[in-house]
C-alpha cells in the first residue's frame, strides 16, 4: 500500500514538473499565434495593392498549417518521443519567424503567407503540449495538468501583444519586420524549455496490442464522437466569431486600438480560467463543464446581437473566450477517456486534425460571411451548432446511464 502511494506521488510530481515546463513553453510558443493574429492582416493589407480582401489570408494559412501538421506530429512523436518532436518543431518555428521577417523586408505576400503556414505547422506540436502533460499524470491530476498547460496561454496573451508593441518599429519604416525576428527568438526559448521535459515510454504491452485498436474502432466510440464534436464546435465557433469581430468593429466606426484591446481581453478570457478549469472538471464532471462552455458561446452571440457599441463587442469577446476555455478543455479531458496509452499519439493527432481542419474552414469563411450577410448572420450561425453539441452530450449521458442500468 505504501509503495503504491509513493509511486502515485512520484508520478504526479513528475507530471507537475512537466506541466509547468510545458505551460512556460505554451506561453512563448503560443505567443507566435497571437503575433500572427494581431499583425498578419495588417502586414497583408500593406503588401496587397489590389484585392485587400485577401489580407486575412496569412491567418488562415497559419490555421491550415496547424491542421496539416497534426497527423505528422502524432507520427513523429509516436516514433521518436514527445521531447524530440517538440524540440524539432520549435526549431521549425525559429525558421518560420526568420522567413516571415525576410518576407516583410522583401514585401512578398506569398512568402509571408508561406512563413505563417510553417509557423502553423509548429503550432500543431504546441497543441500537443496539453496531451503531453496528461501522459505522466494520474487520472485525478489529468484535467489539472491539461488546464495548467493551457494556462500558459494567459502569458501568451500578454507576451504576444507586448512583443508586437515593443518591436513593430524596430526597423522603421518597415513595420513588423522586427516583430517576426522576435517571434523566432520566442521559438528558440520554447526549444530550450522542452529539452527539460521527461516523459517515460508507455508501459510494455504484448505484441498483439502493440498497435492498439484500429483507428476507426476508436473513432466509432460514443465518447470519442461527442468529445471530438464538442472540441470542434468550441474551437471553430470561436474562430468564426473572433476573426470577424475586428472587421465588424472597424465597420461600425470603432478604432483599430479598440479592436486590438478587444482581442487581447478575448485571449486572456480564453486562457485565464485555465488556472481553475481542471478543478471544476474534477468537481462537476467533464460533460457539465463542456455544457457550460457551449452556453457561454451562445451567450456571446446573444450579446453581440444586442448592439454594436464598444461594450457589446468587448463583452461578447470575453464570453467567447470563456466559452472556448470550458468547452475545449472539457472536450479534451473527455477525449482522454476514449483511448489506451499505446493509442494516444495517433488518436490525439486525428482529433487535432479534425479540430483544426474545421477551424481553418471557419477562418476562411468568416470574412466572406461577414461581407455577404453581415455581423448578425455570423452570430446567428453559432446557435444551431451549440444546440447540436448539447444534444450529443444529452445522448451520451442517456446511453451511458442505460448501459449501467442494464449491466
Amino acid at each position: 500500500m505504501n509503495a503504491a502511494l509513493t509511486d502515485t506521488f512520484v508520478d504526479d510530481r513528475l507530471a507537475k514538473r512537466n506541466a509547468l515546463l510545458l505551460a512556460l513553453a505554451q506561453a512563448v510558443g503560443g505567443a507566435s499565434a497571437s503575433i500572427v493574429i494581431a499583425t498578419g492582416p495588417l502586414v497583408g493589407y500593406m503588401m496587397l495593392d489590389e484585392d485587400k480582401s485577401l489580407a486575412t489570408l496569412p491567418v488562415s494559412t497559419m490555421v491550415l498549417g496547424t491542421a496539416f501538421g497534426t497527423i505528422p506530429a502524432g507520427m513523429i512523436m509516436r516514433r521518436y518521443g514527445r521531447r524530440a518532436g517538440f524540440a524539432g518543431a520549435s526549431l521549425i518555428g525559429v525558421l518560420a519567424g526568420l522567413l516571415a521577417s525576410f518576407a516583410v523586408f522583401r514585401d512578398s505576400f506569398l512568402l509571408f503567407s508561406l512563413a505563417c503556414c510553417l509557423g502553423g505547422f509548429t503550432g500543431a506540436f504546441v497543441q500537443q503540449y496539453r496531451f503531453a502533460a496528461a501522459d505522466t499524470a494520474s487520472n485525478a491530476f489529468k484535467p489539472k495538468a491539461i488546464s495548467w498547460v493551457l494556462a500558459g496561454g494567459v502569458l501568451a496573451g500578454i507576451v504576444g501583444p507586448q512583443t508586437v508593441i515593443a518591436t513593430k518599429d524596430l526597423f522603421s519604416p518597415i513595420l513588423f519586420a522586427g516583430t517576426y525576428l522576435a517571434q523566432a527568438g520566442l521559438a528558440l526559448v520554447a526549444f530550450v524549455l522542452v529539452l527539460f521535459i521527461k516523459i517515460p515510454k508507455p508501459p510494455r504491452i504484448s505484441h498483439a496490442q502493440a498497435g492498439g485498436r484500429p483507428l476507426l474502432e476508436i473513432m466509432a466510440q460514443r465518447r470519442f464522437i461527442v468529445a471530438a464534436a464538442c472540441g470542434i464546435c468550441s474551437y471553430a465557433l470561436m474562430s468564426l466569431v473572433m476573426t470577424a469581430t475586428p472587421l465588424a468593429m472597424i465597420a461600425c466606426g470603432l478604432t483599430e486600438t479598440d479592436a486590438a484591446l478587444g482581442i487581447q481581453w478575448h485571449v486572456l478570457a480564453m486562457f485565464g480560467p485555465s488556472f481553475f478549469t481542471g478543478s471544476l472538471i474534477a468537481r462537476y464532471g467533464k460533460e457539465r463543464i463542456v455544457s457550460i462552455g457551449l452556453a457561454l458561446l451562445a451567450g456571446c452571440s446573444i450579446v453581440a446581437l444586442m448592439g454594436i457599441e464598444l461594450a457589446h463587442f468587448w463583452t461578447a469577446l470575453v464570453l467567447l473566450g470563456l466559452g472556448w476555455n470550458f468547452g475545449f478543455i472539457g472536450a479534451t479531458a473527455m477525449l482522454t477517456d476514449a483511448y489506451r496509452p499505446e493509442e494516444r499519439n495517433m488518436v490525439q493527432a486525428v482529433n487535432d486534425f479534425l479540430v483544426f481542419g474545421f477551424v481553418a474552414a471557419a477562418s476562411f469563411s468568416s470574412g466572406a460571411l461577414l461581407n455577404a450577410f453581415g455581423w448578425g448572420t455570423v452570430n446567428i450561425l453559432v446557435f444551431p451548432f451549440v444546440a447540436l453539441c448539447l444534444g450529443l452530450l444529452g445522448w451520451l449521458a442517456w446511453a451511458e446511464r442505460k448501459e449501467v442500468t442494464t449491466a
